[in-house]
């Protein structure tokens, strides 16, 4: 119902030009039937204009058309700017409405080339009016289409941000939970692997009894089957993609880190300094010093689960540790003795700060029964180490090496792989408002230019096309042409007031009609010169104004010109 009632609004609106432009005189009047078609037409244009927009702006179009061959037309004019409008704001694609101008140009044309009338003036007024009364308005409804499709994403995407909220919400729960089995694995496996050394170390004790060694099995047995027992179940509460958590204890280095684990009995060597064969300038600080605290977190956690593996599976073996700080210069120097082609890859490579972490453990200890490189948890804790590094822009091997295991991690200096920036917001709205702000600037300018180009036209066709009225009074019937001419000026009007003519021209002349005054934007009077085949004036008359022609149909002697309104050859 309301949807009616708009378009019975909307129908009232577009109707009142068509009924009051012919009553004001500001058009050429029109029958009755005329006007009642027109209105007819209107009615279905609007009624289709919701589910078929384009064929009510082709309505509106044809009414225009019929009309006027220029589409300039008072009555229909604003059913057209409206109807495009809507064609703007409803239609989805903009090749239809484009197609669609181009047709009316074409129609529009082809009915001013028809015409006996100025045709320049004529398209020029065709494409103003296509223009500023179809073009801009439709580009004004993609505009408005535009903004509401905008307006909609943004809340959309607004819900979708609320979605994401909650999930990220959950994601950090479970992020936290993750954190806290990783902690409890790598943290409390870590400590009961030092217990099962401790009590590996008490049961080979040549001075213990009996008893006490076998008491002292049982609990390294326990401890292992404790350690076990705590991934499996840590495991269930872990995913393989979880975000790890910082595990260095507070205020704990490598070097605690490896004198704890050598209390525990672990047979340990460490070793920490700089890359051979790279140098510091003198006064520097120590490298390690400035190295982001991202990297000495991870260099922990790779020592901690390189000792808790060597203590679990090779119990008894020699442990050796190695962290280096410093740069590519041994392979940057490799390079150069190797390849002189490689200078480039050579000055690449010293730029390049690393930490190296290496820790290797020999053959297992007598009454081990584990092979050098098995690992009874599955390795996920060398995976999930793997993948921490490799987020850092670092890599780790990890594998057999001669009798034992080694694991070597190399993480460059900063502690974070490059991210690319975001994309900047709102890069589809703005992207929108340069299309629209480029199309609106180009059909201005195509506008100015038409416009400036039409009204320059119009200015030089009525300005040249002037007889003076005093030329005129003059002219005498019988005068040659030739003779007339040296009065007459250079152009003739192309589309005079002939229903404004006091009596047709005569039969077989050939008439010429020139205007009395350069005035433009107003109606002036007109001269019409008729000359027969042998080339003699054989008929002049005046051509009253409109509101003249309404007032007086019998004319006086001229006031300006002193002879009478029409004069012929007898």
């Amino acid at each position: 119902m309301e949807r009616r009632t708009r378009s019975a609004l909307l129908w009232v609106a577009l109707a009142a030009p068509v009924v009051s432009v012919d009553r004001l005189g500001l058009n050429e009047p029109r029958s009755a039937a005329e006007q009642l078609a027109g209105l007819a037409v209107l009615a279905g244009a609007v009624a289709v204009s919701r589910t078929r927009p384009l064929l009510a702006f082709l309505l509106a179009a044809a009414l225009g058309l019929v009309t006027a061959p220029s589409l300039f037309t008072l009555s229909f004019g604003p059913a057209l700017a409206v109807f495009v409008l809507l064609l703007g704001r409803r239609a989805d694609h903009a090749r239809p409405a484009l197609l669609a101008f181009a047709g009316i140009a074409v129609v529009g044309t082809v009915k001013i080339a028809a015409r006996d009338v100025d045709p320049v003036v004529e398209w020029l007024v065709l494409m103003g009016t296509l223009l500023f009364g179809a073009v801009f308005p439709w580009l004004a409804g993609r505009y408005w289409r535009q903004g509401r499709e905008l307006a909609a994403a943004g809340w959309a995407r607004a819900d979708q941000l609320e979605r994401e909220q909650r999930i990220v919400a959950d994601r950090a729960r479970l992020r936290e939970r993750a954190r806290i089995a990783q902690d409890m694995h790598d943290s409390l496996g870590h400590e009961l692997s030092l217990i099962a050394v401790r009590a590996g170390a008490l049961q080979v004790a040549p001075d213990l009894p009996a008893p006490h060694r076998a008491a002292a099995a049982d609990l390294r047995a326990a401890a292992s089957q404790a350690t076990d027992r705590l991934h499996a179940i840590i495991g269930l509460l872990r995913d393989e993609d979880d975000e790890q958590a910082p595990l260095a204890p507070a205020g704990e280095s490598v070097a605690a880190l490896v004198a704890r684990a050598a209390e525990s009995g672990l047979d340990i060597t460490y070793v920490d300094g700089e890359d051979e064969g790279e140098g510091e300038a003198p006064g520097a600080p120590a490298r390690h010093e400035v190295t982001d605290d991202t990297v000495e977190r991870t260099v922990h956690r790779v020592v901690q689960e390189a000792l808790t593996n060597a203590a679990k599976h090779a119990p008894g073996a020699p442990v050796t540790v190695v962290v280096a700080r410093g740069n590519t210069a041994e392979t940057a120097t490799a390079t150069t003795a190797t390849a002189e082609t490689s200078t480039a890859k050579t000055a690449i490579a010293k730029t390049a700060a690393v930490t190296t972490v290496t820790v290797t453990n020999g053959r297992p200890g007598t009454g081990s029964s584990r092979a050098p490189g098995k690992l009874s948890g599955g390795g996920s804790g060398l995976r999930a180490l793997r993948t921490r590094v490799t987020d850092l822009g670092g890599t780790l091997d990890a594998g057999p090496h001669g009798d034992g295991f080694r694991v070597v991690a190399r993480l460059p200096a900063g502690g974070s792989a490059p991210v690319p920036p975001p994309p900047p917001p709102g890069g589809r709205l703005a992207h929108a408002r340069h299309r629209t702000a480029l199309a609106f600037g180009i059909a201005v300018t195509t506008g100015v230019l038409l416009i400036g180009g039409t009204f320059a036209w119009y200015a030089y066709s009525r300005t040249h096309s002037v007889l003076d009225p005093a030329d005129y009074a003059r002219l005498r019937i019988g005068e040659t042409r030739a003779d007339a001419d040296r009065v007459l000026p250079d152009r003739t009007v192309a589309d005079p007031p002939l229903e404004r003519a006091p009596t047709p021209p005569p039969a077989g002349a050939d008439c010429a009609y020139y205007r009395a005054s350069d005035e433009l934007f107003t109606s002036v009077t007109h001269f019409r010169l008729c000359f027969a085949e042998s080339g003699r004036l054989v008929d002049k008359a005046v051509i009253p104004t409109a509101s003249e022609a309404d007032t007086d149909t019998d004319r006086d002697p001229d006031p300006d010109t002193g002879i009478e309104e029409k004069e012929q050859v007898r």
